[in-house]
């Protein structure tokens, strides 16, 4: 244990902390780009809804992500590495009830291209993401992805 402004902390309190705040940080850019064409629908709510479920949102951080004036911007990382690992970090989430549907599928390819994926690079990486994540890959990839 350690001190932080006078606050007993246990490590993992920190990475709780760290890990919470990055999710919050998904959850606000996923709720800009529902807003982006204007008004939040039923659907994108509703989508929105189970975003902020599994990525543990409290109402009251939800309520202020969803204000009008609050904007969040998607801030590209500048390597490719971390851009995957955002789009990373999403995946898991999205695949903790194994199933990923339309609607996220459409989310997670306007975030990716937020984060600086043209159209094409986004859906293949998508695509393949997909495939990996709901086991759905040939010997070749699974040979591939286990010798690198």
């Amino acid at each position: 244990m350690f001190q932080i402004n006078n606050m007993n902390m246990s490590y993992v309190d920190l990475y709780s902390s760290g890990a919470h705040r990055r999710n919050l940080a998904h959850f606000a850019s996923i709720a800009t780009l529902a807003a982006v064409d204007g008004e939040i629908n039923a659907k994108e709510r509703e989508l929105l809804d189970r975003f902020a479920n599994k990525l543990d949102i409290t109402e009251d951080e939800y309520k202020e992500v969803m204000k009008s004036e609050n904007k969040y911007p998607i801030n590209p990382p500048a390597s490719s590495e971390e851009r995957l690992e955002r789009l990373y970090d999403l995946f898991r989430i999205i695949f903790v009830d194994n199933v990923i549907d339309e609607e996220e599928r459409a989310l997670i390819t306007k975030y990716a291209i937020g984060l600086g994926y043209r159209s094409e690079s986004a859906n293949l990486i998508i695509k393949r993401s997909i495939d990996i994540f709901s086991g759905r890959i040939g010997f070749e990839e699974y040979l591939y992805l286990l010798k690198n």
